[in-house]
């Protein structure tokens, strides 16, 4: 009874071969395609570069001065990994080929976040330059709303409550001073804009909270 047990379980799995070598050949298909269109894609960004360095201060783009190198190193360690994937299943070690094709995958997700990541600051400054009074309204309409909420059914805020909303409002008044000379750092002054909404956000989620528990 062991025995034809045993050979049920070889005939089965022997039956799953064809299946799971089919999904790994699609996977090794599909992340050599996209290891070639980040390696055009990683091209791109030099250009990127170079408009960030000659229309804004330094502080707006140094953080990115390694990711065209970077991404080169990622695409060839993924395409290494591959070739090594790629043997592996035609040995048929498939444990072997499925955690390398997932360490290709976390190569290429990383790579495609960093060369997403000039394009998006490019575009993000690009806005912010041509309308800065755009983000802090956006940032003091926040700062009213939770301020409203703060006051509902009350006389005077709950000090746990004011003093962040207060901290919130200097340190959107900071940013704001901040945007003067040729070249202001429009980098910083949006890191701060969005410091302060999630601030605020947290103070309008413990309001909601407590109101809901009753306190």
């Amino acid at each position: 009874e062991r025995v034809a047990r045993e050979a049920s379980a070889i005939a089965a799995e022997a039956g799953r071969l064809p299946e799971r070598a089919a999904e790994i050949d699609r996977r090794l298909v599909s992340l050599r395609t996209r290891a070639q269109a980040l390696t055009t894609r990683a091209g791109q960004v030099e250009p990127v570069l170079s408009e960030l360095r000659r229309r804004f201060t330094a502080a707006c783009w140094q953080d990115l001065q390694p990711v065209p190198r970077q991404a080169e190193e990622n695409v060839r360690q993924a395409e290494l990994k591959l070739k090594d994937a790629q043997a592996a299943r035609d040995a048929q070690r498939w444990p072997d080929a499925t955690a390398l094709l997932a360490t290709v995958r976390a190569l290429l997700n990383a790579t495609d976040e960093a060369v997403s990541a000039a394009g998006d600051r490019l575009a993000r400054l690009n806005a912010v330059q041509k309308d800065p009074q755009g983000e802090i309204e956006k940032t003091r309409f926040a700062i009213r709303d939770a301020q409203r909420l703060a006051m509902t059914g009350r006389t005077t805020p709950d000090p746990r409550h004011a003093r962040p909303l207060d901290e919130a409002v200097a340190r959107l008044e900071r940013a704001v001073e901040s945007l003067t000379g040729r070249h202001p750092d429009y980098w910083h002054f949006l890191t701060e804009t969005e410091a302060v909404r999630s601030a605020v956000t947290r103070v309008v989620a413990q309001i909601r909270e407590e109101r809901g528990a009753g306190h």
